[in-house]
């Protein structure tokens, strides 16, 4: 009887305990084409990483290890955003337009006039509209994929980076120029009262939990801000990197992640636990690593990045030496580093 009893309380005690954290790593790089990059995406219909590239996407189909392609002709590529059955929507920076691809064969199929400046886009689930955030002009292109139709404009402020949209279809867009998320109604288009970033500066990535109903902003000044989408308020900063572009999801494992270029680090952030979102572990990756995606299925990341060489003498920028443009591939121990 009281062995009995010993299995009971074991196997409660088993069932009680958290699952195990994974552990990340660099695994290894694959070859893209020399260019600069911006925001990434992983298709999961052909198992392909997109990045937005200055003049072109580039298309790593990592399931064949085949080699990669590149595609398109835009200007100032920014967010490659892949569609249902099969097509994809790119920003063009500099010619104020969305462009739709057919992502089999590459060609472009319509190129719909938006604001000035378009940068990160989203789908809406909801509507199924994509959601293009033109960072000069602030304004939030609606651009329906199907008609290749711009639909409206929704107003905001200029600094306009990446957005989200919620389970009860609140948009939430960061402004990088005013430390602050603004707040639309995806479906009307009316603008609420917007999140002021206390301790964030300059938010650009940004990420939505359904699971917890928290957004998590990655912001210039080595933090990530934690907001209540519901309750619409600050409600925690987290100590991140440098130079994060971009916060990426994976909600089957209730991970996020922040690639941080300047330092070459990725932060990873769990989101389960009575204290919310926060830091687990931070992963050594590449320096100019700032934006990514995720493959669902097995949780690699995958980051756009190149070598650099020396600061020029007159200061800014590195500048890459070519050849050496690759995704950094970052693995847990259990898929195989």
């Amino acid at each position: 009887m009281h062995s009995i009893k010993f299995l009971i309380i074991a196997g409660l005690a088993a069932t009680a305990m958290p699952a195990a954290v994974p552990s990340y790593g660099v695994s290894s790089s694959i070859p893209i084409p020399d260019g600069g990059w911006d925001y990434a995406s992983f298709d999961t219909e052909t198992h392909e990483v997109l990045v937005a590239r200055g003049d072109n996407v580039t298309a790593v189909n990592v399931a064949r290890a085949s080699p990669a392609r590149s595609f398109g002709s835009i200007s100032h590529g920014h967010a490659a955003l892949p569609l249902p059955s099969g097509r994809l929507a790119v920003t063009s920076g500099k010619d104020n337009t969305l462009r739709l691809f057919d992502l089999g064969d590459g060609k472009q199929l319509a190129s719909v006039a938006v604001g000035e400046d378009p940068d990160a886009a989203i789908l809406d689930q909801r509507t199924g509209n994509v959601l293009v955030m033109d960072a000069h002009e602030g304004t939030v292109a609606v651009v329906d994929p199907k008609s290749a139709k711009l639909l409206r404009k929704i107003a905001l402020k200029p600094g306009l980076e990446y957005a989200a949209v919620d389970r009860r279809g609140a948009l939430f867009v960061n402004n990088e120029d005013l430390n602050r998320i603004d707040v639309v109604d995806s479906a009307t288009g009316v603008v609420a009262a917007p999140i002021a970033l206390a301790g964030c500066e300059g938010p650009s990535g940004l990420a939505y939990d359904p699971r917890t109903d928290r957004l998590i902003a990655a912001c210039s000044n080595g933090k990530a801000a934690v907001v209540d989408a519901r309750g619409r308020k600050l409600v925690g900063l987290l100590d991140i990197g440098r130079g994060p572009d971009a916060v990426l999801l994976d909600s089957a494992r209730h991970l996020a992640f922040i690639p941080c270029g300047r330092d070459g680090t990725l932060v990873q952030i769990g989101l389960d636990g009575a204290q919310g979102p926060h830091v687990l572990a931070t992963i050594k990756t590449e320096t100019g690593a700032r934006t990514g995606a995720i493959d669902p299925a097995d949780g690699t990341i995958y980051l756009p990045t190149a070598r650099f060489g020396p600061p020029p003498a007159a200061g800014g920028r590195p500048v890459a030496i070519p050849g050496t443009a690759h995704l950094v591939v970052v693995k847990t121990a259990a898929s195989g580093k």
